[in-house]
């Protein structure tokens, strides 16, 4: 699981920049965090200087605008944390890695134990894990990958998406259609989310796998290479929406 902070200044100058990572509001920032200590999430504070210390959100107050995280006194991170005044927190929900800094770091000693307290964060960003959580389309709106045959350069498939993430996706072939091998690219394909949103992106065909024996096809597992900016934050909107709606329905 990667723990590093991402790059924002990288993402920031592609086309649509950060805005679709990033969360603003302090209702809803508020409420991650305490997603983030209910669950004793671990969280790793990252320095400019390359220091890392693992730690526990164990407060959130929104009252004072500080939140605390648990503190060690004997680690020797903390020393070079605490020089900095300021750290950028990585960690893990539901396969989404968040991302926000601090600043305002201090060393609140008590009774039996320590709290390292900072400035309560004004943004935050959302990422999906490249190699994380799929998402399985909704039965009324299975998207289609529109693209040439691997081995047969004349033949135009259209295959149905079984799941997607945000760096990849699997497809149905059917048993009457030739087989493809793993380990081919398969450029210029064309995905349609819906009848609205389509992207346009180079597969790589990682793996060929059978189904069930009643499926009548086999499924590709496929890497998207190089995809755009662009195409990564719609494929980001799409499995936001796809996840919410799944709640929804779920809902009695």
């Amino acid at each position: 699981m990667e723990t590093l902070p991402m790059p924002l200044d990288t993402l920031a100058a592609q086309p649509g920049g950060l805005d679709d990572f990033r969360i603003t509001s302090p209702r809803e920032i508020a409420a991650v965090l305490r997603q983030l200590c209910d669950g004793n999430v671990r969280l790793n504070l990252n320095t400019p200087d390359g220091t890392v210390l693992g730690a526990l959100l164990w407060t959130v107050d929104s009252l004072r605008d500080r939140l605390s995280f648990s503190a060690d006194e004997n680690d020797p991170m903390l020393p070079a944390l605490l020089e900095c005044d300021e750290a950028v927190v990585v960690g893990y929900l539901d396969s989404v890695k968040l991302q926000f800094d601090v600043s305002q770091l201090v060393l609140v000693r008590g009774g039996r134990d320590s709290v390292l307290s900072a400035a309560l964060p004004r943004q935050m960003f959302r990422f999906q894990r490249r190699s994380g959580y799929r998402v399985r389309p909704l039965l009324n709106n299975a998207p289609l990958a529109r693209l040439r045959h691997s081995e047969i350069g004349e033949m135009q498939l259209a295959l149905r998406v079984l799941d997607l993430s945000i760096g990849g996706c699997a497809l149905f072939l059917p048993n009457d259609v030739p087989a493809m091998q793993p380990g081919v690219q398969i450029n210029q394909v064309r995905i349609e989310l819906d009848a609205d949103t389509q992207l346009l992106v180079n597969l790589k065909l990682q793996h060929v796998t059978s189904i069930n024996p009643d499926s009548r096809g086999v499924r590709l597992g496929c890497e998207f290479v190089n995809a755009s900016g662009d195409a990564l934050r719609t494929l980001q909107r799409f499995i936001d929406q796809t996840q919410k709606r799944r709640k929804l329905m779920a809902l009695p």
